[in-house]
């Protein structure tokens, strides 16, 4: 996209508030100067806690929500502000996406679900996209392997990381699965 695409989905008079919530401080500031630079008026959290607070105080018309956070998950803070502005626009960014907390994130009201590393285009792009645009295919789906690999951790988190747990409804040894766990996720 060229500069003059990007800032062009930006309409004088709009309401162009913009909340980011994320834990990674250097990827907090990044975002927040890219953002303002194509037209955001950018508010930051950097915890579901403070997050929940500036929604309640002051809904924005954007969000860009990480889905983890220290002190709890990001999909508590979408639910806070749809609730408080339905019109509002919130993505999920997330190091560990799987089909299953993306369907759970547009349920409660993402229009959007971005895995990192995200760059400020592709947030950009994911807010101001309209209804009707689709986004575009990935370059790199998924290989098995990581399906897999993102099914076994989905398993994993509803277990609350109880391994015997997860590994008894996988139908699978339990020494395997730590195997498993302790290894990289593949491309």
């Amino acid at each position: 996209m060229s500069g003059d695409e990007t800032t062009g989905a930006m309409v004088e008079g709009e309401d162009t508030s913009l909340l980011i919530v994320e834990d990674d401080k250097p990827f907090l500031t990044r975002l927040a100067r890219a953002m303002e630079t194509r037209g955001f008026v950018v508010e930051t959290a950097e915890s579901v806690e403070e997050a929940v607070a500036k929604a309640r105080a002051h809904p924005p018309a954007y969000a860009v929500v990480d889905m983890r956070l220290g002190d709890g998950n990001g999909l508590d803070v979408v639910a806070v502000i749809r609730e408080k502005r339905g019109d509002a626009r919130a993505i999920i960014l997330t190091g560990y996406g799987n089909i299953a907390t993306a369907v759970t994130a547009v349920k409660l009201g993402a229009v959007d679900y971005l895995s990192k590393p995200a760059d400020a285009d592709d947030v950009f792009a994911a807010l101001t996209r309209t209804s009707g645009e689709r986004a575009a295919p990935p370059e790199n789906p998924m290989s098995a392997d990581r399906v897999r690999w993102e099914h076994i951790q989905r398993v994993y988190e509803m277990c609350d990381r109880n391994v015997s747990e997860t590994a008894r409804r996988l139908n699978m040894h339990r020494r395997t699965l730590q195997r498993i766990l302790a290894k990289r996720a593949p491309r």
